[in-house]
């Protein structure tokens, strides 16, 4: 990264939007996986860069690298036929030479520019390997597997400001070398750590099904796409989901999927809503809950710009506080990415949902659906037997999604009819009956 790029991306509305993730993210670990393809790209050096800002957040960052790029260049140049490039299959015995030079190779590039950072970096033998074995009658020869991690040895170095490197080559208990897997080295890395987050760095964009990528989807949609249609995933993307699964299903609560190629991406996946990958996310990622006081001013930015197109009616953040026990907020990363508001009459047997707005990026993705359907809930328990929702231009939405139907202002209770007719903004008025 050149100097002039690094300063200008570190300006003052980028340093907010990173603070406001350092309590989250502070003292936590991440496990962060580089194909050996983006080690190899001109990016690589930008990567790092970010990783010292990480590092600098006091975040924890464990770094594994894979080779299948560097061993395909150097059995090429040997002029060797290599049985297995990524650790998947059979590792015969003159690809398990190839793959141990070019992890060597890879390593030492590594700590080389690492240490023109200034940064420190150890490459440690923290992970014992076993053998792969016979996997559906075939012997997959020197492929490995991890069998233990040395889980004090990496939180000293860690503890110490060292930056453990991990390569796909471990031993077994005898010193025997295997070559691994770095999708599943990484994996099973963030498990033992309980890393807060695992991070896949190849040139994919992220996770694609069929031809739509994803920019977010949770564990269980993902798990039934691999059960009942793996052949929608290619085989690269698959096998990073697959481990994702596993990952999340131990206790890491994000894994993120995207390309090490773009300039400033890790930084711009990690520090923002929107991401430049695929996050695939555990259960407690996303949350609808009521709103307290603090998030007043959340509110009031969140819904700002739909206020200046005269899609939602003007709220002061007096308003806002005041009123605060009526809104409720769609959480991303404990970030406010939606939010509404309902206002009940039980007396009457009536309510509102108003103020609803969810961020742009996010519109289509159902959000907006599950607060709907969160107030519904709400009212229903509160004894509400007809819900109003008044709007200008998101009508369609409530009328073909969320089963509203279109009503005349006669349909309005009369201290809320005074109201809507006084304020001469012609909003549809929309129903739904709570049975």
């Amino acid at each position: 990264m050149s100097t002039s790029t690094s300063e200008s991306s570190i300006n003052p509305t980028g340093l907010r939007g990173i603070l406001k993730y350092i309590p989250l993210f502070q003292d936590q670990t991440f496990v962060i996986a580089v194909d050996g393809r983006i080690v190899a790209d001109e990016n690589f050096g930008n990567l790092l860069m970010d990783v010292a800002v990480l590092r600098s957040l006091s975040i924890r960052v464990v770094l594994v690298h894979g080779i299948g790029h560097q061993l395909s260049e150097l059995a090429a140049a040997r002029g060797v036929g290599i049985s297995d490039k990524h650790g998947l299959g059979s590792t015969d015995e003159a690809t398990l030479e190839l793959a141990v030079e070019a992890s060597n190779q890879t390593a030492h590039d590594i700590l080389g520019r690492l240490s023109q950072m200034s940064l420190k970096c150890a490459l440690c033998n923290a992970v014992r390997t076993a053998p792969a074995g016979v996997i559906k009658g075939r012997d997959h020869l020197f492929s490995g597997r991890v069998d233990r991690i040395d889980q004090s040895m990496l939180h000293h170095l860690i503890s110490g400001r060292v930056l453990p490197l991990i390569s796909p080559i471990g031993f077994d208990r005898e010193g025997r070398p295997y070559r691994l897997n770095s999708d599943h080295l990484a994996t099973e890395l963030a498990v033992t750590l309980k890393a807060a987050k695992l991070i896949f760095l190849s040139p994919l964009s992220g996770l694609e099904i069929g031809q739509d990528l994803q920019r977010q989807i949770p564990l269980e949609e993902l798990r039934e796409v691999l059960n009942t249609r793996p052949e929608s995933i290619a085989e690269n993307p698959r096998s990073k989901a697959l481990h994702a699964i596993r990952a999340i299903e131990a206790g890491t609560a994000r894994v993120h999927i995207l390309n090490g190629q773009l300039p400033e991406g890790l930084l711009k996946e990690i520090f923002s809503n929107e991401g430049v990958g695929t996050l695939i996310y555990g259960n407690d990622y996303q949350q609808v809950r009521r709103a307290t006081r603090r998030d007043a001013r959340a509110i009031q930015n969140l819904t700002r710009n739909a206020v200046k197109r005269e899609e939602l009616v003007h709220r002061s953040l007096q308003s806002i506080e005041k009123n605060i026990d009526d809104f409720f907020v769609f959480e991303i990363d404990e970030n406010t990415v939606a939010c509404a508001a309902l206002t009940e009459n039980p007396e009457e047997g009536w309510a509102e949902l108003a103020s609803l707005y969810v961020m742009p990026f996010y519109q289509g993705s159902g959000i907006g659906k599950r607060l709907v359907e969160f107030a519904c809930r709400e009212a229903r328990a509160n004894g509400i037997k007809i819900l109003f929702a008044l709007s200008t231009r998101s009508y369609r939405f409530f009328t073909s999604i969320c089963g509203f139907r279109e009503g005349g202002p006669d349909l309005l209770p009369p201290s809320r009819r005074e109201s809507y007719e006084r304020s001469a903004r012609n909003s549809k008025i929309l129903y739904r009956e709570l049975l």
